[in-house]
């Protein structure tokens, strides 16, 4: 094959490519600006750069298809994909992949190095187009086209069926996911209001996945500025002493925008329990839409995902329960329904620490369980005759347990005489149970029957027991109850229990 037909291959490999990755771009402007910023470009430049680079790209298709300006389109393929590949190094380098966007919609994943392969493999490409182009070899397509006949324009005919076939195929088959999309969307509205009025019978489907940080770690400091403009550091997020439920959206994220009237709601109804902020991939301009769409407070602009790599966020929508203390309290929960369930519960455990939890009335017998402990040895939470039992409702994988899980090894080793005989009933696995080092008894009940027996929505919870079997105390929930109830300061020196101190068994 001879230069001149290399380069008018390549040249037209080009031109498809350019042109199409062009024309995707900005059909979606939206993901474009939030791709733009993921790969960190200046805010200010975000908006202009999103429809410079798809233009840029067009221009270049063009340019590559006409003799006279084959050479000069290939220098802006050849400096397009430079541009391209050094912003993809610089964040490799530093350990991030943002979505490349390269196709808009069609087709986006996130940048690696097989991007950069791809990239090398067009740089080849326009420099084949380049040496064409000087070397004046090189037709343009037009002229080539009109010198075919036959065979030729037969081929060149089919052959352009064919691709606007494909390209037909591509653009239906994105159409289609889009409404496949909305489909779930509505899906899970519909499941989310059966549920509310009680029609929802579905089983449990298991555990949320370990993604993120781990419990009881440190959580990464951040200062981000809002959607208004005002800086805002993970201290303030936790100044007023509540914990803080950070999510991670993006607004070209479909499942985020049906999450956030939600969110809103969550804000109002739970302000004096739990602090709800949002991490946003996208624009300022864009937050504030969604601020003013939504009356939305605490929405922080994470343009570079900055907050999002620090904590290891899996996709969006995703989020992680951080408790007062600035300690990370769950693994990222990811997708709607896994942040609802995240929420209920840390609600359920604030409100606990505050106030008693509806459970067996104190001087009640107690439900005559018996549970496996380890070894298989059976455990029965009756209690001992003449001996005080707590009973703590425990799961390794819960951040609040975490967090009290050494102050509570040590009372375990310096309890007095008078405390009471702890046995923990974890939900969590035998092996990660193990693990959290208890000296006391263990029970295991993976599904909660001890807990809703007790009147328990959640961990860490717990209930004294008297010699007798009865229960003598309210059911309670959080580290500071727990530990009243373990010191012997529930009933008498608590403020928490002052409205039970008199009367409390029969």
């Amino acid at each position: 094959m001879t230069l001149g037909a290399l380069g008018l291959v390549a040249a037209l490999a080009l031109a498809v490519v350019f042109a199409a990755a062009g024309v995707a771009k900005l059909a979606d402007l939206g993901g474009t600006r939030t791709a733009v910023g993921e790969f960190g470009a200046p805010k200010r430049l975000v908006a202009m750069l999103a429809l410079v680079l798809p233009t840029a790209e067009i221009t270049v298709a063009i340019l590559v298809l006409a003799a006279p300006s084959r050479a000069v389109g290939a220098v802006g393929a050849l400096a397009l994909l430079g541009v391209f590949s050094a912003a993809i190094a610089v964040n490799l380098a530093r350990g991030r992949t943002p979505d490349c966007h390269c196709f808009g919609q069609l087709h986006s994943a996130p940048a690696g190095w097989k991007t950069l392969v791809r990239n090398g493999l067009l740089a080849i490409l326009a420099g084949i187009t380049l040496a064409a182009g000087v070397a004046e070899e090189t037709p343009s397509v037009l002229s080539w086209a009109g010198n075919l006949s036959g065979v030729g324009l037969l081929t060149l005919a089919l052959s352009a069926t064919f691709v606007a076939l494909g390209a037909a195929g591509v653009a239906a088959f994105s159409a289609l996911l889009g409404s496949y999309g909305k489909v779930l969307l509505r899906l899970e509205d519909v499941e989310r209001r059966l549920s509310m009025a009680g029609l929802d019978d579905r089983k449990d489907v298991g555990s949320a996945p370990e993604l993120g940080l781990d419990p009881g770690a440190p959580a990464p400091g951040f200062v981000a500025r809002d959607v208004t403009g005002v800086s805002i550091s993970l201290d303030d997020l936790l100044a007023p002493d509540l914990p803080l439920l950070l999510l991670f959206t993006s607004p070209a994220c479909g499942p985020c925008q049906e999450l956030l009237p939600n969110v809103a709601a969550w804000q109002d109804e739970y302000a004096d329990r739990i602090t709800v902020a949002i991490a946003s991939g996208g624009d300022p301009e864009t937050g504030i839409a969604e601020t003013q769409g939504y009356g939305l407070k605490h929405v922080l602009v994470d343009h570079d995902l900055a907050i999002y790599d620090a904590y290891r966020a899996a996709g969006t929508p995703s989020a992680v329960l951080i408790s007062p203390d600035g300690a990370i309290a769950s693994h990222v929960a990811p997708g709607s329904d896994w942040i609802e369930q995240l929420l209920l519960n840390a609600v359920g455990e604030v409100g606990g620490s505050d106030e008693s939890v509806e459970g067996p009335p104190v001087g009640s017998l107690v439900p005559d369980l018996t549970l496996p402990g380890t070894d298989a040895q059976p455990v029965s939470l009756v209690g001992n005759a003449g001996e005080d039992t707590l009973v703590l409702f425990w799961n390794p994988d819960c951040g609040f347990c975490s967090s009290m899980r050494d102050e509570l090894l040590n009372w375990e080793q310096s309890a007095s005489s008078g405390a009471p005989r702890l046995v923990v009933v974890s939900s969590g696995d035998e092996a990660s149970t193990k693990a959290e080092g208890f000296s006391s008894v263990v029970a295991f009940d993976p599904d909660f029957v001890a807990g809703a027996a007790f009147g328990a929505n959640g961990t860490p919870m717990a209930v004294l027991i008297d010699g007798d079997g009865r229960v003598a105390s309210p059911l309670v929930a959080g580290a500071e109850a727990v530990f009243a109830l373990a010191d012997g300061r529930g009933l008498t020196d608590s403020p928490f229990f002052d409205h039970i101190k008199e009367g409390v068994t029969p």
